[in-house]
Parts: C-alpha cells; structure tokens; sequence
C-alpha cells in the first residue's frame, strides 16, 4: 500500500519527469514527503507559482519530456496560468499538477480556495482533469503524459485533491508514456518533390518543438542540397544554425522589409514544424488568401495543425526526426536530368536574400544596444542558452544575435514578459554543463525578479542582464505613434537594481555603452555561480532602426 502522494511522485519518476518545480502547499504535503525520497526527482522550491511554471515549460522544451509544476489551490492554479499560456505557444509538454482541497467539501460555495480546473483551464490545456481516486492515479497520470508529449505537444493540468493523495491504495505504476511518432509517406514525399520541381521561388520557414541535432543537422543539409532560403518562424532561430548559406533571417516582429517581401512573393512556402501564425506570417499577409501563385506546403506532428493554414496545398505528418531522415532521401530535379549538376533556379533568389539577412545585421548608427547583443553573440560559446522575455528590447536580441545550435534559444512566443529569468533557471538546472543567459527589460525583469531567490537557493549558474531604460518601451512606443505626446503610464522608477542583485548574493555590476559593456561580460564568463550585469540603455533607442524621438512630431 501507498499513499497517493507517494504513488503520485513513483509515477512521475517512470514517466521520466527529472524536475518538480513548486510553491509548496498544503493540499499537497503527501506529495511533497513522497519527493524527500525521490532518487531520480530534483525538486526546485520557487518563489511564485507563475514562475514555477514558467520554469517547468522551459525544462520541457529543452528535453522533450513532461516537466512538472506542482501548485496548490486556486491562487496557486490562477498564477501558474502564466506559464500554461507560454506552454500553448511553444508546445511545450508541461504538465501542472494542482492540489485541491478536500473531495468532500469540493464545489460547494465558499469552500477555501476552491477552483474547477476543467472549466478553469479549458481554454488553454490539452487536457484538463480532476482524479478523485486514489487507485487511478497512474491512469490519470499516465494520459496526462501521453496527452502533452502527443501530436503538438502543450500542457495539461491534472488536479489532485488533499484526502486523494492522503489515501492510499494497492495499485501498480503505468508504463512510461510512447507517443505516436509519425513519418511522411512514399506518395507526400513525392508530391514535395514535384512541387519543388515547379517552383521558382520557393522558402522554407522551420519552427515548432523537437528540433535537436541530429533533425537540425538533416535539414540543414535538405536546404544546401537544394539551395533553399530557409527563415526561422518567430522565436524559433535556433532550429537551424544562422550562419549557414540558406539561412536568410527571422520571421518575428518587424521583420527585415526584404524578408517581409520574399514571404509574399513566394511561389511556393514549405512551413517545417512551423504554425502560421500571426507574427510569423506578417499578420497572415504573407499567407493570405487562396492564391494561385503561391503554394503552401505543411509538414506537421499533428493533422490540426494544418488546418490553420488557409490554403495548404500538401501536407505531411512527421516529426523533425523522422523529417530529417525521410528528406534525406530526396534528390533535386535539376540533378537528375541530363543537366545534372547544375545550380537550382532560384539560386539567385537564395543568394539576394542571404545577402539581405548579412546587411540586417548592421545597425544604421547611432546606435548601442545592437553592438552590446553582437558582443554578446560573439562572446558566448556556440552552445550558451539565452533566455529573453518580452519587450522591445527582445527585437534586438532577436535581430542581431547569431543563433548557432539546436536548444540554445529559450524566448515565449506567447510574448509572456518576465520569462527570461525562470527559463534561464531552467536551463541551468536542467542543463549544468553550458553557459546559460537571461536578458530582460527592467519592467520584463521585475515581473519575476523574486525567482532570483530561486537561482542562488538551488546555485543555479547564470548570468542575468537587465537592459534599464526606465520603460515600458512597447507601449510607449505605441503610445507616441497612436497618440503623440500624450505618453502616459508607461515611465518606470525602477529600484537600484545592482545593490537588489547583490542582495541576493549576485556579482553585480552597472554597465554604460558597448565597451563597458564587454569588459562587464569578459569578467563575467569567468565566474561562477549568479551575475548580473544592468546596461543602462537610451530611452530613446527604442527598437531596431527606431528613435523615441523620431515618433513624435515636431511642433
């Protein structure tokens, strides 16, 4: 016999969970004593639940394996919201497990801190549940699993009341979950060959989870063989290494205007794990309309996914490494006629476009936050982790840092501020052995600053930088452009937040301008431990190419 927190953790333990990150409740104690002897489990004490979540989806993304987010009750269930909505963009196979007050008095209005979690978290996970059986906890947690690792991974919620884990039961573990793994067929392979062979400018956008070596190494090869463009689809540049030829640049927020323009022109889009979603598509106007001049090609995990391509022409099911082998196997048609060896027709349109990528790269002057993120890209090993959050300081980093390697890009899709910190903790506690980095905005940073607390109760390794311009740049931004001179609600009186890094037992230093800067960073990549480095930044360098000041019309 065991309690059903203890059958609760063993079965984590076989489903191959490795990290529980919590916000310790007391809806959950048999749980929490069933971890103190859990030889496999790390257990990561965190400062609020959104932050817990958040780190639990960035373990999930970096191991493609469930990563738990244990939390109490409604408060508990209603911050760690948070991070579910960062799990649905990035289809990350988190699972939040929820403990609920006690069976009996559950439902009945004014019970303590009482939460449905189904019609709570309908709209966000793949699958919300309670299990109100002590004896069906590997049942519930084995689909639980299965249900976030299947198709498009994302998150599911499973809700477990206080006398359900309290109680015990004679009941065996399930086994570990196996999701479907599918790969494209003879017939879809052809058909993107023959669709290959007609195009004359054709692009490749790569994007979604499970991009690791050896399906990033295979697609790379897939896009030299046929001398295809390739753009990365929004926040995901480190599907495919920056410096290679086809790389031509990130479909994100302001995009380079001549990658803009390509995506439109495009006869035919082959979308590699990538959704078409709104930012990566230019607000859809890249993938409009049906349109005779452009085909769509979608190569997905989950049949769904293509759906939300208006127009798909093709669609394969496949994972990136079951992708990556069966590309493998497709030759050019150029190569096999009796032409054999000569260049793709569209070369010249591969080459312009690469050469646009390299001139996006040079900031127009005056300008410091580009030369601090190219130092940064410069300075860090090819496969450092970085960790940004949201804001406007996140299109410098998005536009001129150099992505190298597969997994080395930890950023929200959802455009979640303050998730740079918790992801970073993440990765350094679920990947020890690699520089790990977080950038923030100061308003991004002081959304989870607490989680610093975390990082140096659990020596996580890191380095944090906080970009300071005293700002919401964003919506400032907005504001000067809607309504010019009427900025409102969008200044920061910001803490000294050297001496609040340092209180935390942080190396902290202040830094002005890019020489300042590398020195701060050099100092930095020799040590150990936690370090924070703030760059105070010019309010009005207020996006890539944009000046604050520029917005506003002169009087």
């Amino acid at each position: 016999m065991r309690s059903g927190g203890q059958i609760l953790i063993d079965q984590l333990a076989r489903q191959g969970v490795e990290v529980v990150f919590t916000v310790p409740g007391e809806s959950f104690l048999p749980a929490l004593d069933a971890l103190v002897d859990a030889a496999t489990i790390r257990t990561v004490v965190c400062r609020h639940e959104g932050g817990a979540a958040m780190m639990a989806e960035a373990a999930a993304r970096l191991t493609d394996r469930p990563a738990v987010a244990l939390v109490t009750r409604a408060p508990g269930a209603a911050n760690a919201l948070a991070g579910v909505v960062c799990a649905v963009a990035s289809a990350a196979p988190l699972l939040l497990i929820v403990g609920l007050p006690r069976s009996a008095v559950a439902g009945r209005p004014g019970t303590f801190q009482d939460i449905d979690i189904e019609a709570a978290f309908a709209s966000t996970a793949k699958w919300a549940a309670v299990c109100r059986d002590t004896s069906r906890i590997p049942e519930y947690v084995h689909r639980a699993c299965l249900t976030a690792l299947s198709g498009r991974p994302g998150p599911v919620v499973l809700g477990l009341p206080q006398d359900v884990l309290a109680a015990s039961a004679d009941v065996a573990d399930a086994a570990p979950a196996a999701p479907a793994s599918p790969a494209p067929s003879p017939a879809s392979l052809e058909a993107l060959a023959q669709a290959l062979s007609e195009a004359q400018h054709p692009i490749l956008i790569v994007g979604g989870p499970g991009w690791d070596a050896g399906s990033t190494k295979a697609l790379q090869g897939f896009a030299a063989a046929f001398d295809l463009p390739v753009a990365a689809a929004f926040r995901c540049q480190d599907a495919f290494d920056n410096r290679h030829p086809s790389y031509v640049g990130h479909c994100g927020i302001g995009p380079s205007p001549k990658l803009a323009a390509a995506l439109r022109a495009a006869d035919l889009v082959i979308l590699a794990g990538a959704r078409a979603d709104e930012i990566t598509t230019g607000a859809w106007q890249g993938l409009a309309a049906p349109s005779a001049t452009q085909r769509v090609v979608a190569i997905v995990r989950d049949p769904a996914d293509a759906g939300a391509v208006r127009h798909t022409e093709l669609t394969l099911l496949a994972t990136p490494v079951t992708l990556g082998a069966a590309l493998a196997r497709l030759v050019p048609a150029w190569r096999q006629a009796a032409t054999a060896g000569s260049r793709a027709p569209w070369a010249a349109w591969r080459r312009d476009l690469k050469a646009a990528y390299r001139e996006s790269l040079d900031p127009p002057p005056p300008s410091h936050l580009p030369h601090i993120i190219a130092a940064l890209s410069d300075r860090l090993p090819p496969d450092a982790i970085v960790c940004g959050g949201a804001g406007n300081y996140a299109a410098f980093l998005h536009r001129y840092f150099i992505f190298k390697t597969p997994r080395s890009s930890l950023s929200p899709p959802s455009g979640s501020m303050g998730y740079g910190l918790p992801a970073a903790i993440a990765a350094a506690i679920s990947r020890p052995g690699r520089v790990v980095v977080a950038i923030a905005g100061d308003g991004c940073f002081l959304m989870t600053a607490q989680e610093l607390a975390t990082a140096a109760q659990h020596d996580a390794h890191l380095i944090v930088i906080v970009i300071n311009n005293g700002l919401y740049g964003t919506i400032r931004m907005h504001q000067e452009q809607q309504f010019p001179g009427r900025a409102f609600a969008t200044t920061l009186v910001n803490p000294n937040l050297v001496q609040f890094a340092a209180s935390f037992g942080a190396h902290a230093v202040r830094t002005r301008g890019v020489d300042d800067f590398a020195v701060a960073l050099g100092d930095a990549l020799a040590r150990d431990g936690l370090r924070f480095i703030e760059v105070v930044a010019d309010a009005d360098e207020i996006a890539p190419g944009k000046r604050l000041s520029g917005l506003v019309p002169k009087t």
